[in-house]
């Protein structure tokens, strides 16, 4: 009897120190998250705004439920409204730290990596973040509309919108996390892309990692950002840090942070540099990694709650 308990103290003794600190992502809520987007009854793209009022409204129910505070910023484009939700934890004054996803799409597609699953990880994430007891800075998680083209690099882009905001309004930013396109992986040689073909040299040509990528001169936050999020990942991550004007190292929303003078980077698993489906109709939640994608949640959370 004696042996059988210390068998099963033993058990549950190796199981924690298994286990990730605080608690880990819901894969079931990952892929649940990822449906509902998908599921609109056309692509939630800028021509169907009864789609993306639909996955909108679904962001905000979610940020409502894990107790977010959750707010919306609507403004129109040719004639037509469209709107980002908002939520926040932790202090509501001093710095904050912004974490970012698009729920829009680019034409007629499901558009499950770009960008459910970067919704799905937000989402994910505010749940997470509404169990800390305390958090040492305030967090706002805000769903973007209009990423894609054809208001890509345009002040009609919602984060334009939001970034422009804190800036008028002189609400100091720590920094901004643009999470893009995170769930597709593949442990095959010769499945990842570059913009300049060396770097293959350096990274690899296996799709099995995140990457944190952000542009020179991006300063501490960046920096430290990086590492303490390489750091506490249990999935390979790689920084990658490179001139602005470098193809890809702007494609998402981030860069409105950057033009308005924010610190901000982008976690990815870096697009069409790895997804061949990026943009097509194949972009469906049967192709993605909710695994791997959970990991890079929980690396996220270690970072931003400052464990």
């Amino acid at each position: 009897m004696r042996f059988v308990l210390l068998s099963f103290l033993w058990l549950l003794t190796t199981s924690a120190l298994a286990q990730p600190a605080g608690l880990p992502a819901d894969t079931a809520r990952l892929r649940q998250h990822i449906v509902a987007l998908t599921g609109t009854p056309q692509p939630r793209n800028y021509l169907h705004e009864a789609s993306l009022n639909q996955a909108a409204d679904y962001i905000q129910a979610e940020l409502a439920a894990v107790g977010a505070h959750p707010a919306e910023q609507p403004y129109e484009v040719q004639g037509r409204t469209y709107r980002n939700i908002l939520g926040h934890f932790g202090p509501e004054s001093g710095p904050r730290l912004v974490i970012g996803a698009h729920y829009d799409v680019c034409g007629e597609q499901p558009g499950a990596d770009d960008n459910g699953s970067g919704v799905a990880a937000l989402l994910e994430l505010a749940r997470l973040l509404g169990r800390e007891k305390a958090l040492p800075y305030r967090i706002d998680v805000v769903a973007y509309t209009l990423e894609e083209p054809p208001f890509f690099r345009t002040r009609h882009m919602g984060s334009y919108v939001h970034a422009e905001s804190l800036r008028r309004a002189g609400v100091p930013v720590r920094g901004m996390v643009a999470l893009e396109t995170l769930g597709y992986f593949d442990d095959r040689k010769h499945t990842q892309d570059y913009p300049v073909k060396p770097l293959q040299w350096v990274y690899g040509t296996r799709g099995n990692y995140v990457t944190v990528a952000q542009k020179f001169g991006n300063g501490r936050f960046g920096r430290q950002f990086a590492r303490r999020y390489r750091a506490a990942a249990a999935l390979p991550v790689k920084r990658f840090k490179a001139p602005a004007w470098l193809p890809g190292i702007d494609f998402s929303d981030h860069l409105n942070y950057w033009h308005f003078g924010y610190p901000a980077l982008l976690i990815t698993d870096t697009a069409f540099y790895r997804n061949k489906h990026y943009h097509k109709p194949t972009d469906t939640l049967g192709r993605l990694d909710m695994r791997r994608l959970g990991l890079a949640v929980d690396a996220l959370l270690a970072v931003v709650a400052g464990r």
